[in-house]
């Protein structure tokens, strides 16, 4: 099974799905996040985030 990357539109509390495919990648770590696994992402700066961790680790660096 052959998996393709998604593109995404970031709203607040959804995502449009702009073309089909199976993940998005996290904007901190690189990893592949299955849709389906999608939980956390930045509308501002439309960036897709595996887990609080990365989250985390984006907020500390905006601030500097």
């Amino acid at each position: 099974m052959s998996k393709k990357k998604a593109k995404l539109i970031f709203k607040h509390n959804y995502y449009e799905i702009v073309e089909e495919g199976d993940y998005v990648l996290c904007a901190v770590s690189g990893k592949e996040i299955k849709l389906q696994n999608l939980n956390y992402w930045n509308v501002e700066l439309q960036e897709a985030y595996l887990s609080p961790i990365e989250v985390n680790e984006r907020f500390k660096n905006q601030k500097k």
